[in-house]
């Protein structure tokens, strides 16, 4: 009876996750190379490289970003690390992102119009001189492959639906972490006799027993070699999507922390300010000051700064580099956040900080789920994950079409067996 429910369940989930699976198992697959294919789809985004030239501090890029954003609007944020982690390699790009200034007759933010509907937007700068490289309009395909994989990223995480499509995807991924422990049971072996036998079976792919025998145990054995590295694909996705039902599941089981410290959070309650003492090179300076002292007390190794951001909640910069090795660890960065008027500090983020336990296995969900550690084998073994979860579900559904084909066939045998004995008895009646 159990085993019945869960068949039902295992069947008609896996259908109805069929064409979310795909399109997340296969935009996954060109994710987990999204630099080398953004290079590849669109070049004018990237600056040619210069061996042996330094590249312009982000200071520096900031006030020449300043010439280059719409009117009403301010610089909030450069950030070198997005092409560096985890790749390691000199930055090529450089993100600028911007926000519109609080019209004073309104009280409210400039209208910018299109394509900043929102009141925000990015662009990249060439890091050596600080020239504009361009302005993709993220998932618009209309303007070309220059949005090719910004629109691959948009489908994966919200099949380019915006918060509905993420909320779907969101139900999806509680589903299909739910369904990996319902196919893991109906792999079991219904008897305890020889268990051990007849499971090894499950394990298996024979290659001379058919084609639907073929897709049968790629689709049990694949779901069962694969199935710790699934799970965390499937729970990490309602990390990212169902927020919620991650916290309501995780929160009871292991100890978590904000990772603002709590001089931060009383100061984004400060009320906003549209200038502040601090500007972007004196921010810089206030935040490699503050970084090299915490790492002197903590322990941990500063490298190259690669973000710094403005925030407007209270007014505060957050200044960021690199510390540790993203081979072995999510956390491979360190962080403080200071005061943009008195520079005073605010929070530090460090690898050598001790955090929760829940903190820490939800960094590593993460990590993994973005392929941000182990490099390139990890990389490829994620891609290629992308391929076997879109052989699950295609696989998946030829066994359902095969059985509900067979179901039919015996149904009509059986109703065939049943009429002839009447046809019989009506013809002797007639005669």
């Amino acid at each position: 009876m159990i085993r019945g429910v869960f068949v039902f369940l295992h069947r008609w989930v896996g259908l109805l996750m069929t064409v979310f699976l795909v399109i997340v198992g296969v935009t996954g697959s060109l994710l987990a190379f999204n630099n080398e294919l953004e290079h590849v789809f669109a070049p004018q985004l990237f600056a040619e490289p210069r061996p042996g030239e330094a590249q312009l501090d982000m200071a520096t890029l900031a006030e020449r970003a300043a010439t280059l954003v719409p009117p009403h609007t301010r610089v909030t944020s450069v950030d070198l690390g997005a092409r560096v982690i985890p790749v390691k390699m000199p930055p090529d790009q450089a993100t600028i992102r911007f926000r519109a200034e609080t019209n004073p007759e309104t009280g409210k933010p400039y209208e910018l119009g299109k394509p900043y509907e929102k009141g925000w937007g990015q662009f990249y700068v060439d890091p050596w001189t600080g020239a504009a490289l361009g302005r993709p309009m993220s998932s618009d395909l209309s303007e070309g492959l220059i949005n090719f994989m910004p629109f691959i990223y948009r489908l994966h995480y919200a099949l380019a639906l915006g918060s509905t499509g993420a909320t779907i995807l969101g139900i999806v991924a509680v589903a299909w972490t739910i369904d990996c422990f319902v196919g893991f049971y109906l792999t079991l072996p219904i008897s305890l006799s020889g268990f051990w036998r007849k499971w090894k079976t499950a394990w298996l792919i024979k290659r001379k027993g058919g084609f639907f025998r073929l897709n049968l145990d790629l689709h049990r054995a694949s779901g069962l070699w694969l199935w710790p590295v699934l799970f965390i694909f499937a729970w990490s996705s309602v990390g990212f999507n169902m927020r919620v039902v991650y916290d309501w599941a995780m929160t009871p089981l292991f100890e978590h922390g904000s990772p603002n410290g709590v001089k931060m959070i009383e100061h984004m309650k400060l009320p906003v300010k549209e200038r502040h003492a601090l500007d972007w090179r004196a921010a810089q300076a206030v935040g490699a000051k503050l970084i090299e002292e915490q790492g002197a007390r903590q322990g941990f190794v500063v490298g190259e700064a690669w973000g710094l951001s403005y925030s407007e909640k209270g007014g505060s910069y957050h200044y960021m580099i690199h510390s540790g090795d993203p081979f072995f660890s999510p956390h491979c960065a360190a962080s403080v956040d200071f005061d943009a008027d008195t520079g005073d500090l605010l929070n530090v983020r460090s690898p050598a900080a001790a955090a929760p336990l829940g903190n820490e296995i939800r960094s590593w969900l993460f990590a993994l789920h973005m392929a941000h550690v182990f490099g390139m084998p990890f990389r490829i073994l994620v891609c290629a994950l992308g391929l076997v979860i879109t052989v699950l579900a295609a696989t998946g559904v030829y066994i359902w079409w095969k059985k509900r084909n067979a179901r039919i066939a015996q149904t009509l045998r059986a109703q065939t067996g049943a009429a002839r004995p009447g046809r019989v008895e009506a013809a002797h009646t007639t005669i």
